[in-house]
């Protein structure tokens, strides 16, 4: 592939003798600039709303680490809150949102193309970060899968078990069909509209695929992830889609073929080998350092970085976390992971 993007040719399916490496999360608290700059905004949800702001918070994982792609700083909640849902965050607790309890809920909310009014704002940012970002650095839109935005939906927060949206989906199946295939759409609308302002590749996050087995796995995570992609290709045929069904273990097989997309997210918990084995020969896979060793470092750090990096060296890999880095990792622990993956 004739590009000077290293995550783009792993999206095409290259094998690199160095796989390009980003973070999930990487823009976030455990970097002194991202809280300064959020305290500028004055909450979170403003610094996700102020272009300028959710663009600089963007690039600050970039200039400081030289990662091969920046990750659009936004959130998984804008979309239900687009489509009319009350949506506040509680410090030290998290989200807060409206619930989706019967069918009046679900009447009340807006079709899927009405997101755009609410969503113009991360269109900007997303322009700012395509005239900002460094020629090599590609920019990744994202958005939340929609089994894992409906759980938040019916809860209104997160909870362990996603046990509200288990419960709601066995005791009104249509009213839950009908909310994820909203929610569905309302995806393909932002994240068409996140490529038209300047994303080169985007991603899905699902990241309570885990708790859904069976015949609602195929149901509420991989056919609405193949729709999205679907609906995205008709419209950016040339824009990579990275999957993410987190936790869903031995359903990670055939999962890129089975929705097309052309990388696959693996978390921490996935077996190297049996990833190498029954996820990599379908494509580029990514992932999968524990987050925690951002927060222990030392030589664990090292020896898990260099045993992915060995693992997957035979097929098309990008390096990055099983999961997004928490608040107290330290930035050294990020630089150390960096070294190690450009020299392993």
């Amino acid at each position: 592939m004739s590009t000077s993007k290293k995550l783009l040719r792993a999206l095409a399916g290259e094998t690199q003798a160095t796989p390009p490496v980003w973070m999930m999360r990487q823009a976030g608290r455990y970097l002194p600039e991202y809280k300064a700059t959020r305290a500028k905004a004055g909450d979170f949800l403003s610094l996700c709303y102020t272009p300028d702001l959710a663009a600089e918070v963007t690039l600050q994982p970039i200039r400081r680490f030289g990662f091969d792609a920046a990750i659009l700083f936004a959130d998984i909640l804008l979309v239900p809150q687009a489509l009319g849902a009350e949506l506040w965050f509680v410090t030290g607790e998290g989200p807060r949102l409206s619930t989706i309890d019967e069918a009046a809920d679900f009447d009340a909310l807006k079709p899927a193309d009405a997101v755009h009014e609410t969503l113009s704002p991360v269109y900007e940012t997303v322009k700012i970060l395509s005239r900002e970002l460094p020629p090599e650095v590609p920019l990744i839109g994202f958005a939340g899968a929609p089994w894992t935005v409906a759980t938040y939906m019916v809860a209104g927060r997160g909870t362990p078990d996603q046990g509200p949206a288990h419960a709601l989906k066995d005791a009104q199946p249509e009213l839950f069909s009908r909310l994820i295939d909203r929610i569905t759409a309302a995806t393909v609308e932002y994240l068409s509209a996140q490529i038209d302002a300047g994303a080169e590749a985007v991603k899905l996050f699902d990241s309570w695929a885990g708790s859904l087995k069976g015949a609602d796995f195929d149901r509420y995570a991989l056919e609405p992830t193949k729709a999205i992609i679907s609906a995205l290709k008709e419209r950016h045929p040339t824009i990579p889609v990275i999957a993410f069904p987190r936790q869903a273990k031995e359903r990670y097989d055939g999962f890129a073929k089975a929705t097309g997309a052309d990388c696959v997210a693996l978390d921490s918990d996935l077996p190297r080998d049996w990833a190498v084995e029954h996820v990599q020969r379908d494509g580029c896979v990514q992932g999968n350092l524990a987050p925690g060793h951002m927060v222990t470092g030392g030589q664990a750090l090292i020896d898990e970085t260099r045993a992915i990096v060995e693992a997957f060296r035979g097929g098309p890999h990008i390096f990055n976390l099983g999961h997004g880095i928490t608040p107290d990792a330290d930035p050294e622990n990020v630089a150390l992971m960096m070294e190690t993956v450009r020299n392993a």
